[in-house]
């Protein structure tokens, strides 16, 4: 059985699979053919989910270096197909289509819509090339970012809701780097950090990265449950919990008024610090109060502009008490030093111009309208979901075995979704019957095709296909 060798660098561990994988094809260990051990063999033998696994082996197929095949396991691509996928040229931006049009739709990221995001990216592009400010853009900035876009960083915040002020915000490299700025620089080798018993894996990949220990908090309705918080700080006191309070990835919960100044009144009793992941606040279907809001002096308030405008420009914004702004700022220029002022600059140009709040309802009004498609096609089934949000969390029905062997049955009929096991923060397969289905990719056309056809999937237990 192939036993793969991982590289030790920093990023995923699905990605390091799939680079192994890369490298044993081109190097002749693995050749055209070979069959490659199951999700759960090399999840075993690596000590890691199968979820883990199948995230690998799609992304493998994506290059073009292995092929899947219902019923029968993933398979070695034959090498001259990989060359020639290697070697195939890149088709130029203005020239390629907004998404694919082979069918293969990824419905396993939470992204907005590109043809939406794409012209407002490309006028500002053309605006930033003219703008006298680009000569100042090429050079280095100050900690924390240069100030005009600190304060396009605070009036994004304050159009969310925070009251906040330019002078506590900083910048970061997106959502994923502002978390791993915060809890670098904010908590110690060997603390606690809790968060949503079921989260996105960015977060357990930030925590267990950098040595602190992880425990995920039951959750109602409503998301993070302050009972079961409670309780657990009365057991162990944490450094920091991690709460995503609108649109909580990946059950699409979101917390009242009164439960957020429940979690922030046992922050204050408790000391920990809080973190508000408000990524997906702008989805909220009635606009609240941030969470960081209800205790300030003891929150970091997280946001970026990947997910309300565009996915690519890898710009966050993070607003802390004074006292930790030297800290967080040491840990941005240990990390990056300094985020692209490029960047940073287009961002401030479709904030101030008010693109990016226009952009935001269009992202908006477009996740209703195929909050509604998905309604019509996969409403027989049981998942949960806001009417403005990017995705849904989907029980699998009680014939499926769960939902990592779903993704992979489903990947062989060209559906790319996110088994639940991934997003179980404390590996006891509380997400294990879920998958995750992101609903913005392609137009909507394509997307109706392929809820079509993951509907009928849904239906037919998984024995038919081993």
């Amino acid at each position: 059985m192939w036993q793969p060798e991982l590289v030790q660098t920093d990023g995923p561990i699905y990605e390091k699979i799939a680079a192994a994988l890369e490298r044993d094809i081109r190097a002749g260990v693995l050749s055209n053919g070979t069959r490659l051990p199951t999700l759960k063999e090399l999840a075993a033998l690596l000590r890691v989910t199968p979820g883990t696994v199948n995230r690998a082996y799609e992304l493998a197929q994506r290059r073009g270096l292995v092929q899947g095949e219902v019923g029968r396991g993933t398979y070695v691509r034959a090498q001259d197909a990989v060359a020639e996928a290697a070697s195939t040229p890149v088709v130029p931006a203005a020239a390629a289509t907004p998404e694919p049009a082979n069918g293969w739709l990824d419905l396993s990221i939470v992204k907005p819509n590109l043809a939406l995001q794409e012209p407002y990216v490309r006028a500002a592009l053309a605006e930033l090339s003219q703008s006298p400010l680009l000569t100042e853009m090429l050079d280095y900035t100050p900690d924390g970012g240069h100030p005009l876009h600190r304060v396009a960083g605070a009036a994004w915040m304050q159009a969310a809701g925070l009251a906040a002020r330019p002078e506590q915000v900083l910048l970061t490299a997106g959502a994923q780097h502002g978390l791993w700025v915060a809890v670098n620089a904010l908590t110690r080798a060997g603390d606690l950090v809790l968060c949503e018993s079921l989260c996105y894996p960015g977060v357990a990949s930030v925590v267990h990265g950098l040595g602190r220990r992880l425990r995920g908090v039951a959750m109602d309705e409503e998301g993070m449950s302050p009972d079961s918080l409670r309780a657990l700080c009365q057991r162990e006191r944490p450094a920091m919990v991690i709460c995503i309070a609108t649109c909580q990835n990946p059950t699409t919960r979101v917390m009242s008024a009164q439960r957020r100044a429940a979690i922030a009144a046992l922050a204050r009793e408790f000391d920990f610090i809080l973190v508000d992941d408000d990524l997906y606040g702008f989805l909220a279907p009635t606009p609240l109060l941030p969470l960081a809001s209800y205790a300030p002096e003891r929150t970091l308030y997280l946001t970026s502009l990947s997910k309300s405008v565009s996915s690519t420009v890898r710009l966050g914004y993070l607003h802390c008490p004074p006292a930790w702004l030297a800290g967080l700022a040491a840990s941005v220029r240990t990390s990056v030093w300094m985020v692209s002022p490029l960047a940073a600059q287009l961002a401030t140009n479709l904030i101030n111009s008010g693109k990016a709040a226009e952009l935001c309802s269009a992202q908006r009004a477009e996740a209703r309208q195929r909050q509604q498609m998905a309604r019509e096609l996969l409403g027989r089934f049981e998942y949960s979901a806001l009417p403005t949000a990017y995705h849904l969390w989907l029980k699998l029905p009680e014939f499926w075995s769960g939902g990592d062997q779903f993704a992979a049955i489903a990947r062989g009929h060209q559906l790319l979704v996110a088994g639940g096991d991934a997003f179980s923060m404390n590996g006891d397969g509380e997400g294990h019957q879920y998958v995750r289905i992101a609903l913005m990719a392609g137009s909507r056309e394509q997307m109706r095709f392929v809820l079509t056809k993951l509907a009928g999937l849904l239906t037919m237990p998984d024995t038919r296909w081993l």
